[in-house]
């Protein structure tokens, strides 16, 4: 958790009755960011599902805004997917996060909003940056080729919120966070992210009595993953500091970019191993290896965010269990 705040930190942190839009508050990550900040004493929350409000609708969105009058904007919503989603639906990629973002940040900077965190993705970074990945890396070589058309698109979102801040005077922040999974997370068997991916397939595998696991690729990559709690808690942490203990984030300098990750890694192998010690399933792993590996290592530099004061609390173990309940209890009911 973060450092306690000072009183005259308290004086000029984020009032509880702030009116917040949280975009993309259905998904994994604005539902967790929804729980944080209800725990945290937020309730003037805005919320619209899809059928509210089609945030790839210009018009739309900015009647919206001009609507709600929001103060602080969660920038959650975006087309996601895993490697397999990513690779396939390209078009759909690029063009519904462009969308989004360009709409939510114009139409925010145009109703006054003045905070605003966009949320963004590890892939943003080359594919063979040093380990782990600094802040710094960003545009100094080529990225991932099998994500990259969504990589792009918010890479874009970066330079957006930066641009925004030199022009006019806003204080949009951009996170990145690292491989997430969590409670509401998507179980599709071919276009999911892999830990769900994995926590369906092996919860299969234990109920049809099946001997064997497949695994796509070597097994060999490196993750990191973060809890979607985490990484909520990390972003109202960031949103609810005080000016001053961001304002080093916002200069001409460098984009307006924090890594959020735990500073942990571990190989889809021994991920794999992990998912099936936590479901139960006693059967043979076989490693596909005629299946995408994806970028050989991602592991995030996380030095800004624990400066800032806040750090990882949950295990990547009793993370999995969580979500392994969650699937359990979407997917097969009691």
């Amino acid at each position: 958790m973060g450092q306690p705040m000072t009183p005259a930190d308290q004086q000029t942190a984020l009032a509880k009755n702030t009116p917040i839009y949280v975009a993309g508050h259905r998904g994994m990550v604005g539902q967790a960011l929804v729980r944080a900040l209800h725990r945290d004493g937020y309730r003037s929350l805005i919320t619209a599902t899809h059928a509210q409000l089609d945030l790839t609708d210009q018009g739309a969105v900015r009647q919206f805004f001009a609507k709600e009058k929001p103060q602080v904007v969660f920038l959650a919503a975006a087309k996601v997917g895993g490697i397999h989603a990513n690779n396939t639906y390209r078009a759909d990629f690029i063009y519904q996060n462009l969308a989004i973002q360009t709409n939510v940040m114009e139409s925010a900077y145009r109703a006054g909003v003045q905070r605003l965190l966009f949320l963004g993705s590890s892939c943003i970074y080359p594919k063979n940056a040093p380990q782990p990945m600094a802040e710094s890396a960003l545009l100094t070589g080529p990225l991932e080729p099998t994500n990259q058309p969504y990589a792009i698109a918010k890479i874009s979102g970066i330079e957006m919120a930066w641009s925004y801040n030199r022009q006019y005077g806003t204080r949009f922040l951009a996170v990145m966070p690292t491989n997430l999974y969590g409670v509401g997370d998507t179980y599709h068997p071919d276009n999911s992210h892999v830990i769900p991916g994995l926590i369906r397939r092996t919860d299969e595998c234990k109920r049809s009595g099946a001997k064997e696991l497949v695994i796509w690729g070597t097994g060999t990559p490196k993750r990191e993953f973060m809890d979607s709690e985490d990484m909520a808690n990390a972003c109202v942490y960031l949103m609810t500091l005080p000016p001053h203990r961001v304002d080093s984030l916002f200069s001409d300098q460098a984009p307006p970019l924090v890594n959020i990750g735990t500073g942990q890694e571990l190989s889809i192998a021994d991920l794999a191993r992990l998912i099936c010690e936590v479901v139960g399933f006693k059967g043979h792993l076989r490693f596909d290896a005629d299946k995408l590996d994806g970028t050989p290592r991602k592991l995030l530099d996380i030095d800004r965010l624990t400066q800032l004061g806040w750090r990882a609390q949950i295990s990547l173990k009793a993370g999995l269990e969580r979500a392994y309940a969650d699937y359990l209890q979407r997917s097969h009911p009691a």
